[in-house]
């Protein structure tokens, strides 16, 4: 984190800046953003790029109908998630209702803010989560009133999860659940207030079944020792030292969770868990999966992201939301980090407070809970190549990715994955000189010594008889040599200055 360390200052000061200049509202943002993109190289040195996304329009209550009448503001909406077909449902957590919007959010499908409970009719106590399964059945967590509400497509009860009871959890637990998600078996993986052991899993009856991935935080040797020293006043003051507490989640068509959590050290604000509630999520090359590597500078800046929330996308690629700067981090499967592109501010296109974020086809669209709005994200030309070339290389295909990196490299000459990505191409074709290029231009020392290695190997194989045929010539020369000095045809050096020595 120390390298680089100049211009992440200059850096800072700009982005500061960048925030206080006025922007002039148009239809299309292309010509003056109210962010700038940019990256890390392999020197944790920031690096700006084309944009690989652009805000394109803001939605608001205000600015929507149902029924011929206004549906009023948004207050303080917390999530929303995206069904197969497009459809969007979003918490309105303050005014206690789900509404649902079509794929553009331009247009009201429908409002829920109340239902049928065995013959009486139920109303929510600040929806905080929403989520919709693969059978069309929409998971909302009604946070105030401690419990999460399942509903069919025609928004009748199907069952209510609340008060889950286990030896494991404490006599006096209070259940406040916050985000919530649901596989392709129906099991809900839920986010609790308060919850640090991990997040809450519950059958498809809605029985309560463990913890999921708890997040242990590490204890340094020098604290273990002085904890041990310390009196138990001293111990109460000091840190306690618990799990981290997870921010928001997804699931993947495979059933692994991705799960984002504020993360202190800026290493790790994203997880991708397994059946088991293991982390297998990869690492990129500086294994940093926490968003901006630490920004020096004013107050604003310093310090580590926070992910609020994260959503996977297709092909490998997920986007985590950072709150504090107002960002968007997108990585691959490889734990590689594609672009970053947002920040805080009042402009369209910046944020206050984001709390979750979902993308409809190859858009990107966030929920800000203080503008309350939702702001729809296009993926520029930059942002599709890159888009397209990974989903390549996630299925493996190498080499059709190639034109696809060619096209980046023209837009973005310094771009290292790109490089990589032709590299391995080149790699797999077997063309290990072009792809020792590629590779070292990308600062791929892993996949340069695998391509320096079988270049070695071609070259001496290739030159194998070559090579054969001068160590053959070499040995035949030493034995006709040898004999003629054995004839006395040819005196040796030695023979020579013992002959002098003698007269």
């Amino acid at each position: 984190m120390k390298k680089g360390l100049l211009k992440k200052l200059i850096f800072g000061i700009t982005m500061t800046a960048a925030l206080g200049l006025s922007i002039v509202h148009t239809d299309s943002f292309a010509a003056s953003l109210p962010y700038q993109s940019y990256n890390y190289n392999y020197w944790e040195d920031i690096v700006y790029t084309p944009a690989p996304y652009e805000p394109d329009y803001v939605v608001d209550g205000l600015s929507l109908s149902y029924n011929g009448e206004s549906i009023g503001s948004f207050d303080t909406p917390e999530d929303l998630c995206v069904a197969d077909d497009g459809t969007i449902y979003l918490a309105d957590t303050k005014n206690n209702r789900i509404v649902i919007l079509d794929s553009s959010a331009r247009t009201v499908k429908g409002i829920i803010d109340h239902f049928d409970n065995n013959g009486t009719e139920d109303s929510f106590n600040q929806p905080y989560g929403v989520a919709i399964s693969e059978k069309d059945q929409l998971y909302i967590a009604d946070s105030q009133n401690k419990r999460v509400v399942v509903l069919d497509n025609e928004g009748n009860l199907v069952r209510i999860v609340d008060n889950p009871t286990s030896e494991v959890l404490e006599e006096n637990f209070t259940f406040v659940p916050l985000k919530v998600t649901v596989d392709y078996a129906d099991r809900i993986y839920c986010i609790a207030q308060n919850m640090f052991e991990g997040i809450m899993v519950f059958e498809a009856d809605g029985q309560f079944t463990g913890f999921f991935g708890t997040i242990n935080v590490d204890i340094t040797l020098w604290e273990r020792f002085w904890r041990k020293l310390a009196s138990k006043e001293e111990r109460s003051k000091s840190q306690l030292f618990i799990p981290t507490e997870f921010t928001g989640i997804d699931v993947d068509p495979e059933g692994f969770v991705y799960a984002s959590n504020i993360d202190v050290n800026g290493e790790q604000g994203v997880r991708r868990l397994n059946p088991r509630g293991e982390d297998v999520i990869k690492k990129g090359v500086n294994e940093n999966l926490g968003g901006d590597l630490w920004i020096a500078g004013s107050t604003e800046f310093a310090g580590p992201s926070q992910f609020t929330d994260v959503v996977y996308r297709k092909n490998g690629i997920y986007s985590c939301m950072d709150r504090r700067r107002g960002r968007i981090f997108t990585y691959d499967h490889e734990g590689n980090l594609l672009y970053i592109f947002g920040g805080i501010g009042t402009q369209d296109g910046n944020f206050q407070l984001p709390s979750a974020i979902e993308s409809v086809g190859g858009d990107i669209i966030v929920l800000d809970a203080t503008k309350a709005n939702i702001t729809y994200f296009k993926e520029t030309e930059y942002g599709r190549l890159i888009n397209q070339a990974v989903g390549l290389r996630y299925d493996g295909d190498e080499t059709a990715a190639v034109e696809l990196w060619n096209q980046v490299l023209l837009l973005d000459e310094n771009n290292e994955l790109a490089n990589t990505g032709i590299g391995k191409a080149y790699l797999t074709a077997g063309d290990y000189e072009q792809a020792m290029k590629y590779l070292k231009l990308g600062m791929s020392r892993e996949y340069y010594s695998v391509a320096y290695k079988r270049y070695r190997n071609q070259f001496l194989t290739k030159h194998a008889s070559l090579f054969l045929t001068a160590l053959i010539l070499v040995v035949a020369a030493l034995v006709v040599v040898s004999k003629l000095k054995d004839k006395g045809i040819i005196k040796s050096r030695k023979g020579k200055k013992d002959a002098e020595s003698l007269l």
